[in-house]
């Protein structure tokens, strides 16, 4: 896609300024912020950090939590052991998410100083996260193209997302308008995107 090729120069542009890039994917669910996050890590050679490693903990998951928008991750562990390491070009330990304990797993993953560092994920650019970068990148897919590929990719899990996920994130989204202060928001209804991307 064009616009991919237009995120690897941009990266290049900030890197050469600043001399690294930290670059933010967000948006919607099944809207490619993984395979985007993928990309630019085998393009740039950079770190790819992916939020769901910080999915809350099972103490975590209470009502109040959930009714409150961009809550749905711990972004308390994730500044204490990605940003601020982060911040000082420091190299660190982060502690995926481990499903067979509902918490934090016990092995670490090292990462080191790098030009650039990709950090994917919904929810990545809460307002208390999105200091910490460079370059915002917004990803958005239609509702029918949305639950069509939920369809296809969690067939068992559809009315999990229909009533709680999609739910969560779009109380999110309707909270602090990542959309509208992104850098770079891609339309990917289609490979060929034909809704087109809007470039700030």
């Amino acid at each position: 896609m064009q616009e991919y090729e237009q995120i690897l120069e941009k990266i290049e542009e900030i890197r050469k300024t600043k001399g690294r890039c930290i670059v933010s994917i967000d948006g919607r669910c099944t809207s490619g912020k993984s395979t985007l996050g993928t990309y630019l890590k085998e393009k740039t050679g950079g770190e790819l950090i992916r939020m769901d490693d910080f999915f809350l903990r099972q103490e975590q998951r209470t009502p109040q939590r959930y009714n409150t928008p961009g809550e749905n991750v711990d972004h308390e562990r994730f500044t204490e052991e990605v940003l601020l390491p982060l911040a000082g070009n420091e190299a660190f330990v982060y502690y995926p998410f481990d499903h067979s304990v509902m918490g934090v797993g016990s092995r670490g993953v090292q990462v080191q100083p790098s030009d650039v560092v990709i950090i994917e994920g919904s929810y990545s650019q809460r307002p208390d996260l999105k200091p910490y970068y460079d370059l915002n990148i917004f990803l958005t897919v239609g509702p029918e193209e949305q639950m069509r590929r939920i369809e296809k990719r969690n067939p068992d899990k559809v009315e999990m997302f229909r009533t709680k996920w999609i739910p969560l994130e779009e109380a999110y989204f309707s909270a602090f308008h990542p959309e509208a202060s992104a850098d770079l928001v891609i339309h990917t209804d289609s490979l060929t995107n034909q809704q087109g991307s809007s470039v700030k």
